[in-house]
């Protein structure tokens, strides 16, 4: 009796679970995964067929792997929904005659200099920007821009490094603030340098997109963000409304396909970020990649689509589908420390709602934690997911979650509730 192989999915990347266990999950139950990592881990195992250990960073021994995989299945595509990992995805995917992204458009998107350079080019609305590799390189600069402006990494991400300067005096330190961020070993891979930005006032979005050829952009989820105080632009939360407006903007969907088409990704799912300013969409940056930060959760709760099931089709050479099947809002918010030092205990109230898909401590006793204005994502104690009719009632339900959170943190001894 002949067993033929099970054609797989490469995964590069497993991320924490707390925030990726849904996308993997969306993935398996499609498709055969195989995940590639540095250290598999245990809670993966549900949902791939294995698992191989091997340095992420180190590319001839990820091609070596996949090459060995090769040989003992048929591989019909490779993916991530890891930043990190996206342009290696996409030059395996080229060398192994796999659907995916051009490598190069992959590489100016996560070049943000490089990004800005080709929206210049093509006459798509973002921020006036400048690299820059020194505080007096970054003064000038913001001189010539205009204060305030925004000192932000060329390579990160999360808003890590990221703050508005409204003086002369602010852009040195900022500079090297943004110089020396870290982001979960994301400045590994990242390009060098700082850019000085144009500072856009409006809220802030993010355009869920899926990208089938060239041209060919279906806007699938519109994010309305939630950003803490300035001068640092640390998320708080998020909120996906199945009957956006923005759905149906003309203006949004020019900006953003025009912003797709100047970097040149042809195929994938991709995470826009946009200001809505007086004079219109203008683009932030754009990721060759699922939105981090349960946004695909979201998007599946309030719309029924599931980002990643089309990510993976897309991978895959198969078509997408794109078929709403719920129309409600889904948000989550995170809740950040109010204080310095170590976590003594953190508990929540008894609290059992339909409407509440999940509560996640992310920080446990013992850890230390940053309040703001220092606070990055790494402190973030916990996140609470609800669904609701309206943005109004998500909104609503978010606030009692939180609300039930205690948290103790010592030196010097706090107790305090989860506040934004």
């Amino acid at each position: 009796m002949n067993h033929h192989p099970q054609p797989v999915l490469l995964v590069l990347g497993a991320g924490d679970r707390a925030y990726r266990s849904f996308v993997l999950q969306e993935f398996a139950a499609r498709h055969h995964l195989v995940l590639l990592d540095h250290q598999p881990p245990a809670w993966t195992r549900p949902y791939v067929t294995d698992a191989v250990t091997v340095d992420l960073h180190d590319h001839q021994a990820v091609h070596r792997a996949v090459t060995e995989i090769a040989l003992r299945q048929p591989i019909t595509g490779i993916t991530t929904y890891l930043e990190h990992h996206v342009e290696l995805v996409a030059r395996l995917a080229k060398e192994l005659g796999l659907p995916g992204a051009n490598p190069d458009a992959v590489t100016a998107c996560r070049d943000k200099a490089r990004t800005r350079q080709l929206l210049a080019e093509h006459g798509v609305p973002s921020a006036r920007s400048a690299l820059v590799n020194s505080p007096e390189e970054a003064v000038a600069a913001a001189d010539t821009i205009g204060y305030p402006v925004v000192i932000k990494p060329r390579g990160l991400g999360g808003s890590a490094g990221v703050h508005r300067a409204d003086y002369r005096e602010h852009v040195s330190a900022h500079y090297d603030n943004a110089a020396s961020a870290t982001l979960i070993g994301l400045e590994a891979s990242a390009a060098t340098g700082v850019l000085v930005e144009e500072y856009l006032h409006g809220p802030e979005i993010s355009v869920e997109c899926a990208v089938r050829s060239r041209g060919d952009v279906h806007i699938a989820a519109i994010t309305r963000k939630r950003l803490g105080a300035e001068p640092a632009f640390l998320e708080t939360g998020h909120l996906v409304d199945a009957t956006d407006p923005l759905l149906d903007d003309p203006d949004l969907h020019h900006v953003v396909s025009s912003a797709i088409k100047a970097v040149g990704i042809t195929t994938g799912i991709l995470h826009v970020e946009v200001r809505l300013t007086r004079h219109g969409p203008r683009i932030i940056e754009i990721n060759a990649r699922l939105g981090g930060d349960l946004i695909p959760r979201l998007v599946h709760l309030a719309t029924g689509i599931s980002l990643p099931q089309a990510q993976a089709a897309l991978a895959t050479g198969d078509t997408p589908d794109l078929t709403s099947s719920v129309a409600q809002s889904a948000g989550i918010e995170f809740c950040y420390p109010t204080a310095t030092g170590p976590v003594q205990a953190a508990h929540a109230r008894a609290f059992t709602a339909d409407w509440l898909e999940r509560l996640v401590w992310t920080r446990k006793s013992g850890d230390t934690v940053t309040s703001g204005p220092h606070s990055t994502i790494n402190d973030r104690l916990a996140h609470a997911v609800v669904s609701g009719p309206t943005p109004e009632a998500c909104q609503a339900r978010l606030d009692q979650v939180l609300q039930s959170l205690t948290v103790h943190i010592a030196e010097p001894v706090r107790t305090t509730a989860c506040v934004r």
